[in-house]
């Protein structure tokens, strides 16, 4: 059984590890990385993980926190609002592999929108590849619908 819990401080070299993790197969960084090479000397796994950190400084408050009853840290969400457009964000959702497909997204998912509704948002936003099909059916299944696609380009400069 988990539950899920708020961010702590003490958390973040965990969650950029389930991270870096989770998102082989479906990152952009790592589509970029595959093209031209690391850049700057880092790969697409710091930056990705970078970008949790990102979502950290941004609103702590916003990102909950799935563990097991033992404390193992399993998952975890981010989001952030945008109060005058009444949209909150979900930029990340990351569940370790031996706990996916038992719930534990839906749950997180559930808990981010909770959140939204109680903060006074109108809608909720979430992106993922389109290659991440267990995504796909995971943010359909909660009643997203498909808005738009978009395509990410690149170039080396030198």
């Amino acid at each position: 059984m988990q539950s899920i819990r708020p961010y702590r401080t003490a958390d973040l070299p965990i969650l950029q590890e389930l991270t870096a993790a989770a998102f082989d197969g479906v990152s952009i960084d790592q589509g970029l990385e595959r093209e031209f090479g690391p850049t700057s000397g880092r790969d697409w796994r710091w930056r990705k993980m970078r970008h949790i950190a990102d979502d950290a400084a941004r609103d702590p408050a916003g990102i909950l926190v799935m563990q097991t009853v033992d404390g193992e840290i399993v998952g975890f969400i981010s989001t952030w609002c945008d109060h005058e457009a009444g949209i909150g964000h979900i930029p990340n959702l990351v569940v370790a592999e031996g706990f996916r497909r038992t719930g534990c997204g839906r749950q997180l998912i559930e808990a981010a929108l909770d959140r939204f509704r109680e903060l006074g948002m109108s809608h909720a936003r979430i992106e993922t590849l389109v290659q991440n099909t267990a995504g796909h059916g995971l943010y359909e299944s909660l009643g997203f619908r498909e808005i738009a696609r978009q395509i990410h380009f690149g170039m080396k400069l030198s």
